[in-house]
């Protein structure tokens, strides 16, 4: 059997023809570069805001043709504002801004779990707070929006892939571990697959994973997102309907100036900050039971305290966690009686103490432009 490559699917590609009757969608530059990994074929088209349908329409048409390469297992093609371009294509310019749309029906609470900066264990945060939320008796899901570094393959141990759906207008089954569902970009791609994606393809992804998934009835969907303010963390904040965000910290000034930026990212599109907790808060020592403060301490509380929004609570440096993490262990899950178990459980029933507060309080999203 042929090997399954990118010129192999751009040269099938060649044969559907551009809407405009001119050449073909890969002369064209409507075909934004293929990601391959275990027969999962993963590509954007470009289209043009003013005739997505007949845009819907092609991008149906790209997929059956996918799906008929031998070798090809699974179709993923999203459509995208930006001309795809990238080598051997026609360059373009962006032109409009995915949509995410508004509810999302069967979920109820969507929550951002997000930082400033990289580093400051964001990922590590989310799963266990989506795991101590289960814990309260909740029906919780996890969505991966880091694209560019995807960490819940590895932190929930899941290297399957996912189903198809049979549910019209849903195209993959979430994977589901620990009773929590997943959904990652992670899950279609090799870890080491760098995903040289620019925002508008980012956010076709992101709307194929949150709009496109056969997600069950959720309480909670906890949102891992990219670290910093950029585009793809704006146009999620101002374009998914957040009950709140949960911001990441460690103590030290440089990732507390980072955070600030976060928090007034969401606070300039109405969306609630729920809370500010301090991870990697100090290091005590297992041999000695000596208390080291690496990262300085309590810098996350006070700037909590300043800016007037709750504190959920200091979560200490800890190997062990570490290694779970890597390991697909994490602790909530396998250390149910330990202090860093108790100290997420508290964090998760402040969140959600703060989410069933707020349900229906919170105004309308406003969409921002910067220059």
């Amino acid at each position: 059997m042929t090997a399954l490559t990118e010129d192999r699917i751009l040269a099938e590609l060649k044969r559907i023809a551009a809407p405009d009757g001119r050449g073909n969608i890969v002369s064209a530059g409507l075909v934004s570069p293929v990601t391959i990994k275990d027969g999962s074929v993963m590509l954007a088209l470009a289209a043009d805001p003013a005739h997505l349908k007949s845009m819907e329409q092609l991008r149906g048409v790209v997929e059956q043709a996918v799906k008929a390469i031998p070798g090809v297992q699974k179709a993923m093609v999203a459509l995208t504002s930006e001309r795809a371009g990238g080598p051997g294509r026609d360059q373009g310019q962006a032109t409009a801004s995915q949509t995410l749309g508004n509810a999302v029906p069967g979920i109820r609470h969507l929550v951002a779990v997000a930082s400033g900066k990289g580093g400051v264990g964001k990922s590590t945060t989310s799963i266990n707070l989506a795991l101590a939320l289960k814990s309260l008796g909740l029906k919780v899901a996890v969505l991966d929006a880091d694209v560019y570094g995807p960490s819940m393959p590895r932190l929930f141990g899941i290297k399957d892939r996912p189903e198809a759906s049979s549910v019209p207008g849903k195209r993959l089954k979430p994977l589901k571990r620990f009773g929590v569902e997943v959904s990652s970009v992670g899950f279609l791609v090799d870890e080491d697959t760098p995903m040289i994606w620019r925002g508008p393809m980012v956010m076709a992804a992101l709307t194929q994973l949150l709009r496109e998934v056969e997600w069950s009835e959720t309480d909670v969907m906890i949102i891992d997102m990219p670290p910093g303010t950029g585009d793809a963390q704006l146009t999620l904040a101002q374009q998914t309907p957040l009950s709140g965000a949960v911001i990441v910290s460690t103590p030290q000034d440089l990732a507390l100036i980072d955070a600030r930026k976060g928090i007034a990212m969401f606070k300039r599109v109405n969306v609630p900050i729920i809370g500010i907790t301090e991870n990697m808060s100090y290091f005590v020592c297992s041999t000695c039971g000596a208390r080291h403060e690496i990262f300085s301490h309590g810098g996350a509380r006070a700037e909590a305290e300043r800016i007037g929004v709750p504190f959920l609570g200091e979560v200490p440096l800890d190997p062990d966690v570490r290694r779970r993490s890597d390991n697909g262990e994490p602790v909530v899950e396998f250390l149910p009686d330990s202090a860093h178990t108790a100290i997420y459980r508290a964090m998760a029933r402040k969140v959600w103490d703060a989410l069933e507060g707020a349900a229906g309080a919170r105004p309308a999203t406003r969409v921002v432009f910067e220059d």
